[in-house]
């Protein structure tokens, strides 16, 4: 069976987005350019460590190969539009790839559509060949769908940012147990199971 690699190099825009009310949200990843628009699906916690390990690329690439990060600016400028409709599911993620290509100083993100065994976030994103975008063996996960965007700093800053506040729009969390409060409350172990 062929696979199907959705590639913006660069795209016009990359963003996390979400669609349901907090509590029952989906979270996609979605790229726009050249005419088309593809959205990927994926878990909450997979935005939130895709945000984290994109900074820490950043970082490192900076350290490593001289990088200039670009500044925060004083009065962001924030991508706060929704997503893009219609918002047609290509594919759940299971897998997570990063990559800083060094001839073009750009930051590779692979989304590669999960398996029939499992989801799961692995592979390490800031690997010693981080100049490289491209796998060099043939992989289990050959024939699955992709989605390849590649970003300048700056375009991987405005995700992370994004991203972040994406994550942190959902339900607020207990004081006492940290897990999610409905808006009518929870029952919350640290009460014994009584409701808050």
């Amino acid at each position: 069976m062929t696979h199907q690699v959705h590639a913006f190099e660069p795209p016009e825009r990359f963003v996390a987005g979400t669609v349901g009310e907090p509590g029952d949200r989906t979270f996609f990843l979605q790229a726009r350019g050249g005419g088309r628009v593809v959205s990927v699906a994926l878990e909450k916690v997979q935005v939130s460590l895709l945000a984290e390990k994109l900074e820490e690329l950043l970082l490192e690439a900076n350290k490593r190969f001289g990088v200039t990060l670009p500044e925060v600016p004083l009065l962001p400028v924030h991508d706060n539009e929704p997503l893009d409709t219609p918002v047609d599911e290509e594919f759940r993620v299971g897998t997570l790839g990063l990559a800083f290509d060094v001839d073009t100083a750009t930051v590779v993100i692979e989304a590669i559509e999960a398996g029939e065994a499992e989801v799961e976030i692995s592979g390490d994103p800031l690997a010693e060949d981080e100049d490289e975008t491209e796998d060099d063996d043939e992989e289990p996960d050959d024939d699955l769908d992709r989605l390849r965007v590649r970003l300048t700093p700056e375009a991987t800053r405005a995700f992370i940012d994004r991203a972040r506040r994406v994550v942190a729009a959902g339900r607020p969390p207990c004081p006492l147990c940290g897990q999610p409060l409905d808006p009518g409350g929870h029952l919350c172990p640290r009460h014994n199971g009584y409701h808050r």
